[in-house]
């Protein structure tokens, strides 16, 4: 029997299935598929770049129709602005469970219609249908693309020896924040209620797209920031490397600068898993010229967004490395997402009790 994975591929099979096996080349393909790359790019005229990500359709009808949309939206949308590109336009597939009434599409769509207007962004095509065997929360997928100049946008290929390394917002914002949207009362009878709120208000946190549209009005490449990505699966641990590894380089972190709110402290104890290594959608990595660094920590502040100095991009000689309790070790993938596993037996243990917790 083959090993059953939950999560995204790892990055050997993502190297050795996906990578070798991506139909025709290109030439105005000018960032293609990468492990730990947020968007593809792609020139679609004389000076014009569109950068493009895809994702599924994440929906939890128990988190309410506007929130669950909203958190759909943004899960595309914070990829496709990392990219620095103005946000336009997104496809919509939907592979939605038969049972769900026309009155409940109608709301859904209603709520994913309106996180769109928010953001600016066109739906331009896609698809709608009931299947059979399509369940929540996995029900489709989607395209979100942003677009500008050529000469503007970033990926995390573009962090450069000497960049300060920021991290908006802390480790493990989705984690905290799903547990406490999905198992309120379970969650509030092992860390009590007033966490339970707290962690819950990290819902609407769990976006990266105003520090990234914040990041373009300060200033890309040379101007100042020159990637960003979001700490996704793999947490906070996982996307530092990711950077260090998309650009070739070297990097330098301090474990004890990564912020990690109380609440979530709180959450991810009770859980038993690792705040730094557990999703984190949300966190912003961003790497900033040294020059421009304190001016861009200072206007996230500005503008409301938390952000810690964690460590700095080093030559590909010096090594990846992380600093804990003061000794410095090798920095390495974390491997799974730790929080697949709990999520997923607190999930079979509701449907067991018969109820959803609510």
């Amino acid at each position: 029997m083959s090993e059953q994975r939950t999560g995204k591929a790892t990055a050997e099979v993502f190297e050795q299935v996906i990578l070798r096996r991506l139909g025709a080349s290109d030439e105005d393909v000018l960032v293609g598929p990468r492990h730990g790359v947020d968007v593809g790019v792609v020139r679609v005229a004389g000076g014009v770049a569109m950068a493009l990500t895809a994702d599924p359709v994440f929906v939890v009808p128990a988190y309410g129709w506007e929130r669950a949309a909203w958190f759909a939206v943004h899960i595309l949308a914070s990829d496709a602005s990392t990219s620095g590109l103005p946000l336009r336009w997104m496809s919509v597939d939907l592979n939605l469970p038969p049972a769900l009434s026309d009155a409940d599409l109608t709301a859904l769509w209603e709520a994913f219609h309106s996180a769109c207007e928010d953001l600016g962004i066109a739906i331009v095509t896609g698809h709608t249908g009931r299947y059979d065997g399509c369940e929540w929360p996995m029900v489709g997928g989607a395209t979100c693309m942003a677009l500008g100049s050529a000469d503007t946008y970033v990926t995390p290929t573009m962090a450069r020896p000497g960049d300060a390394v920021v991290v908006t917002k802390g480790a493990a914002i989705e984690t905290t924040a799903l547990f406490a949207a999905t198992f309120p009362d379970r969650l509030t009878a092992g860390v009590g209620d007033e966490t339970v709120r707290a962690a819950d208000a990290l819902f609407e946190s769990m976006t990266v797209v105003p520090e990234a549209v914040l990041a373009r009005t300060f200033g890309l490449r040379d101007a100042g920031v020159t990637s960003m990505h979001d700490a996704t699966e793999g947490g906070v641990i996982g996307g530092l490397l990711e950077v260090a590894i998309a650009s070739d380089a070297g990097i330098r972190v301090d474990r004890e600068l990564i912020p990690v709110r109380p609440e979530v402290r709180a959450v991810c104890g009770h859980l038993g898993i690792d705040p730094y290594t557990a999703i984190s959608e949300g966190t912003l990595i961003a790497t900033v010229v040294p020059a421009r660094a304190e001016a861009f920590v200072a206007a996230l502040a500005g503008a409301g967004i938390e952000a810690a100095f964690v460590g700095e991009i080093r030559g590909p000689d010096d090594g990846r490395t992380i600093v804990t309790g003061g000794n410095e070790q090798p920095l390495t993938h974390p491997g799974l997402d730790p929080f697949w596993g709990a999520f997923g037996a607190w999930a079979a243990d509701a449907a067991e009790g018969g109820a959803a917790d609510t």
